[in-house]
């Protein structure tokens, strides 16, 4: 019998962590709501350390999983990212032109066709609200998770997440404004821009110091090599901090989660479908396209992958703490990380479809 360390390669290039990472999540999602149930007090104390919707002790768990992707960003290729636009414009175009208004036709579709015999008329309008919003936040800080997962181009992330948190200053409110028919939408401004500092910013300075320090005095190719032998021994951590994360959010919820199973389950559908088939279609449209698999796989899970602290503390401001729209936000982080690993986990084996592009 061998032993396996962390750092093990399973068949196909997948190290042990993320081997079994199904099955670390499925336990942290189940001991996430049995803690939150018998546990409450510890929970209640964890979320109070949040400012501006942005819970302290969750960033500190994504500062874990984010900062190896952006210890691999080798900042002197940065301005040759524009080289290779084709991922950067089905970002763009995904998100900004599909997703949002994808995710409203089928929140209309759900709301008050397929589910309107279960739902009360008001109840139906506050989720489809709550999905709307979560359809026109894309993701920030976990798309560099799932990046790394799929051994995306760290180069080409930074920029698209880059180019997301650029639009979504001006381009958010007035699409949210649009689809949800109101007009007096307010930004919280202090949770968009602390969570790109909290999320982007202070990882990728705390990424490029550590770079810094493992390239000082190396050639090219020993920093190369420095930089992927520390990355990999840092990576149980991040795997660490993922499934913190996992087990904090369903702590949060797991009231919720055990008291409103059908309410959940209903909200949830539109989601699903909407997820799996926003990365279909980037994934297919950068299989089309011809664009490399380490651009492929992070420019599709950027569009399926969602801004959940902004939509959260945005149904909150418009509809309050108690609201179906609030609720229905709450299920897209909950439904968001073990769909998102079965994406990453379907990208992965599928990567032999994109061989020989560069």
């Amino acid at each position: 019998m061998t032993n396996t360390t962390p750092q093990d390669a399973a068949p196909g290039g997948i190290g042990f962590f993320e081997k079994w990472l199904s099955v670390w999540v499925a336990m942290g999602m189940a001991g996430g709501i049995a803690l939150g149930v018998i546990v409450p007090d510890l929970f209640a104390w964890l979320a109070g350390f949040e400012y501006a919707s942005v819970n302290l002790a969750i960033a500190v768990l994504i500062w874990a999983m984010v900062w190896p992707m952006m210890i691999q960003i080798d900042f002197a290729s940065l301005t040759r990212v524009g080289e290779r636009p084709k991922g950067l414009i089905i970002t763009l175009v995904v998100n900004w032109l599909v997703k949002p208004f994808s995710m409203a036709l089928l929140g209309v579709l759900f709301f008050e066709h397929v589910f309107a015999p279960w739902l009360q008329p008001e109840d139906a309008q506050q989720y489809l609200a709550g999905v709307i919003i979560l359809g026109a936040a894309p993701c920030t800080a976990m798309v560099f998770v799932w990046s790394q997962l799929t051994k995306g181009d760290a180069n080409f992330t930074l920029v698209q997440v880059a180019a997301n948190d650029l639009i979504m200053v001006v381009a958010f409110a007035p699409i949210v404004a649009l689809l949800l028919g109101v007009t007096d939408i307010t930004v919280p401004w202090d949770t968009l821009l602390l969570s790109v500092g909290l999320y982007v910013v202070i990882p990728l300075i705390a990424g490029w110091l550590t770079r810094k320090a493992l390239s000082r005095g190396k050639s090219a190719e020993g920093a190369d090599k420095a930089v992927g032998d520390f990355t990999a021994l840092i990576k149980p951590a991040s795997i660490i901090g993922l499934i913190g994360t996992v087990i904090i959010l369903f702590g949060f919820q797991g009231e919720v989660i055990l008291t409103q199973p059908i309410t959940i389950a209903i909200i949830a559908t539109p989601l699903l479908i909407q997820t799996y088939g926003i990365f279909a279609i980037a994934y297919g449209a950068a299989w089309l396209w011809k664009t490399p698999f380490n651009i492929a796989a992070p420019c599709a899970l950027i569009g399926t992958s969602n801004f959940f602290e902004l939509a959260v503390a945005v149904a909150i401001s418009l509809f309050g703490l108690n609201s179906g729209a609030a609720l229905a936000t709450v299920v897209g982080v909950l439904v968001e990380v073990p769909v998102m690993l079965s994406l990453v986990a379907f990208a992965n084996r599928t990567q032999g479809w994109f061989a020989g592009r560069s």
